[in-house]
């Protein structure tokens, strides 16, 4: 789900005025107009590769003479010493567009490589992972594109995307069933979109159930009980597990028998992976 064009061209633009200010007098100071030099970036660790394209605008933004080969896709898997760009060029035009450029590859690969380690501890499954709105502000398009190329699936881009009824919404109105009801009488999306419902209980799950809910997201529930629920309601409604899970609870998370795991730190605390561009003499 990467920005379209028309939002690209204003991203790029806000990024690389936030960087570059009125000059880099650093590379103005030293380096000649005219002098040229080839680089690569190169993936210093195993990642996902997310944003290689995005990346190239960037450069090209600054300088669209700048030569760039793209050598590895978005959601290819490489290793340490893979070669994924090189760039051959205007020398003050290369150093001036490096930083912004490495730092949204660095940062959205980090979310696709954090988003497979995840992916793979469940793919014996049938439980598909699920990302969240947990993102940095107007970055969630980029962030939830990340997670794709590392293999999960999209979730509620936006709060007009579904209708998630949670613990705060029941409190308000007095019930699970009030709540549920509320939203069926709200208009066309309920029938469209579908209602979860947040649950911290089974009772919460059945009364949902029992109001017409049409996915059940179980948050902090033990794998106790979330095997009950796949239990008593699987193929009546979808489940969905969250809250707090990690690499090493995941799995046996998935093993229950939901159909979803949400997780939001694939898209909230991803560390950035290492890129680096390296000057060819």
């Amino acid at each position: 789900m990467p920005l379209f064009k028309e939002e690209l061209r204003p991203f790029i633009r806000s990024m690389l005025d936030e960087d570059i200010g009125r000059g880099d007098i650093t590379t103005l100071a030293t380096i000649p107009a005219d002098a040229t030099l080839k680089a690569e970036m190169n993936a210093r660790e195993t990642m996902v590769i997310a944003g290689i394209d995005i990346a190239e605008k960037i450069i090209h933004t600054v300088d669209p003479a700048i030569k760039v080969e793209i050598m590895a896709q978005d959601g290819i898997e490489v290793t340490a010493g893979n070669v994924i760009m090189t760039l051959d060029g205007n020398a003050r035009n290369i150093l001036t567009a490096e930083r912004s450029a490495l730092n949204l590859l660095q940062h959205l690969s980090g979310i696709a490589t954090l988003t497979k380690t995840y992916v793979k501890e469940i793919e014996h499954t049938q439980c598909r992972l699920l990302d969240t709105r947990k993102t940095i502000p107007t970055y969630r398009k980029l962030a939830k594109y990340a997670s794709k190329m590392g293999g999960a699936m999209n979730h509620r881009m936006r709060l007009d995307d579904g209708i998630l009824i949670k613990d705060n919404h029941i409190a308000s109105v007095g019930s699970v069933k009030a709540a549920v009801i509320a939203a069926k009488n709200y208009g066309s999306d309920a029938s469209t979109i579908g209602i979860t419902v947040e649950c911290d209980t089974l009772d919460q799950a059945l009364d949902a159930v029992n109001a017409g809910a049409d996915r059940l997201l179980l948050d902090n529930m033990t794998n106790d009980m979330l095997s009950e629920a796949v239990t008593k309601y699987k193929g009546k409604v979808k489940l969905e597990a969250s809250g707090g899970v990690t690499l090493e609870t995941i799995k046996s998370i998935a093993e229950t028998g939901v159909d979803y795991i949400s997780v939001g730190r694939i898209t909230q605390s991803a560390p950035a992976v290492d890129i680096g561009l390296d000057y060819k003499v």
